[in-house]
């Protein structure tokens, strides 16, 4: 069986066992001052009530991923405790807690009377997290390779292959 013809499998598999996800478009508006020109970032959240995943614990991940990729850029707001668990219609000491899990981290801080921005980026912290997880991606993939007999020459040309369509 070919490496396409996996794939292929792979996405049928993938198609049949989706499950709801609730998706919410935050926008978050900021200005540059020196051209007083407006630009707007998009983020998604999704929140999954059948994953098993602590509804905080998804709302971290999710806006810790726009920060690490730089889709949220330093200083730069996020949507209050309140419009957020709003939007999401959960409740503010859900969303409460995943911005205290990220300000703990130090992914945002708050103003008082102001709100939570996103803040400044140790660029080595964030690189060190990004490998340690390319990592564990890796040992998770060699763990599968063996289970299913793969060569790593099948490996390197599954992702090649998925990389090409990127």
């Amino acid at each position: 069986m070919s490496i396409k013809i996996r794939k292929k499998i792979f996405e049928k598999a993938i198609d049949k066992t989706v499950s709801t996800v609730y998706t919410v478009n935050v926008q978050l508006i900021y200005r540059y001052t020196v051209k007083n020109v407006q630009e707007v970032s998009v983020i998604f959240i999704f929140i999954d009530n059948k994953n098993g995943e602590a509804i905080y614990s998804q709302i971290y991940s999710q806006i810790k991923e726009n920060i690490i990729s730089g889709k949220l850029k330093e200083n730069e707001p996020l949507p209050s405790i309140r419009s957020l668990a709003k939007d999401l219609q959960i409740s503010v000491i859900t969303t409460k807690r995943a911005y205290d899990e990220l300000e703990k981290n130090g992914f945002i801080y708050t103003r008082a009377g102001k709100g939570c921005f996103v803040a400044r980026q140790n660029t080595d912290r964030l690189r060190e997290e990004n490998l340690k997880k390319i990592e564990n991606h890796i040992l998770e993939i060699i763990k599968l390779k063996r289970s299913t007999s793969l060569t790593t020459k099948d490996i390197v040309e599954m992702f090649r292959i998925m990389e090409e369509e990127i």
